[in-house]
């Protein structure tokens, strides 16, 4: 039975496993002075920069909150979305961690423009109001969209224009690369983003993330962030080579341009269902549909997923999201469920 209501649901790739088990072999240095950790920041400097400090953290939340930590100073505040996964789903720990407030503003498809953030430039300067610092998107974001680069570009250029700061949450940033063509460099660093939280975990990883400063001065001293902030694995060799398996011969990509191609696929069959209703066609590996809420328990019982919103008029959003381990036998049999219970 495919799971379709997270990607953090799929198992890890085997090439992953594979790793792990390689890297358990004999003794090794801790806490990241070993010949894994050593090739696994390798492999993000090369795709992103040669001169680039890197961190290697436990998961999403920790790579988010101590990202932004190195960012932030107690009187500043950070803009995003208010479905962004820092305010909606991290249960406080980037307020209480970086002792910065979130601004979070409502957007139709989980993308920031800068329009709505003119009316913040309000309180720059202003002693009773928390100063706007950060702006922190997600790719792709939480509502299933993929910035374009000219988005990205646009919010850097506003943000960097009023002394501000950008960060991106990539916990499916190879979902997005994937979709923009295959070039993380081109769609994060070279259009202004100063922080990235670099994801592993939803794309075929056990459990492992990186933190990578995109403007190398930003992350003097985040060795003491990280260890301050509980993210310092002592067996470090374990979570690089994660990484290290992820990005040999560009398999962190394959593997998402497979969950892409998935939720593709769904959308085309559901969107041939009577009674099903699309939000948009996916950009990356997440479908939202409106459902009758009398089809949802009967679909999930076949294929578990999300309900995004409950409705009030007998039909709710739900989300499906496709993983780099789902089959086209697996979406077919969803569309034929959904062809034999919505009504």
């Amino acid at each position: 039975m495919a799971n379709f209501a997270s990607d953090n649901t799929a198992p890890a790739h085997p090439a992953v496993l594979a790793a792990v088990a390689a890297a358990n072999a004999g003794h090794a240095a801790a806490y990241g002075d070993d010949p894994w950790t050593a090739r696994a920041v390798a492999r993000i400097q090369g795709l992103l920069g040669a001169d680039l400090p890197v961190a290697i953290v436990w998961n999403g939340t920790g790579a988010n909150v101590l990202g932004l930590s190195t960012l932030l100073r107690p009187r500043d505040a950070v803009i995003c979305t208010e479905d962004a996964h820092i305010t909606a789903d991290e249960g406080g720990a980037p307020e209480r961690f970086t002792g910065a407030k979130l601004i979070d503003l409502p957007t139709p498809d989980g993308k920031l423009r800068p329009s709505q953030l003119d009316p913040l430039l309000a309180a720059v300067g202003d002693l009773h109001r928390v100063q706007p610092r950060v702006v922190a998107i997600t790719q792709s974001t939480e509502r299933g969209t993929v910035y374009a680069a000219a988005e990205i570009r646009a919010l850097s250029d506003w943000a960097h224009r009023h002394g501000m700061l950008v960060h991106v949450d990539g916990a499916r940033i190879a979902n997005a690369t994937a979709a923009l063509g295959g070039d993380l460099r081109a769609t994060t660093r070279a259009l202004g983003v100063d922080v990235l939280s670099f994801g592993f975990t939803k794309n075929g990883g056990m459990g492992a993330e990186a933190v990578v400063f995109l403007d190398p001065a930003l992350g003097e001293g985040f060795r003491f962030v990280r260890k301050q902030g509980m993210q310092l694995a002592s067996k470090m060799r374990y979570l690089a080579a994660q990484v290290d398996a992820l990005l040999t011969d560009d398999l962190w990509l394959t593997l998402a341009r497979h969950a892409n191609a998935m939720a593709q696929r769904l959308a085309e069959g559901a969107r041939q269902v009577p009674g099903v209703r699309l939000a948009r066609m996916p950009e990356a590996n997440a479908i939202f549909a409106a459902l009758p809420d009398a089809a949802i328990p009967k679909l999930q019982a076949r294929h578990p997923f999300y309900v995004w919103k409950q409705g009030t008029d007998g039909v709710s959003e739900v989300r499906w999201m496709c993983s780099w381990d789902t089959t086209e036998a697996e979406v077919d049999d969803f569309i034929t469920a959904m062809h034999e219970v919505v009504r």
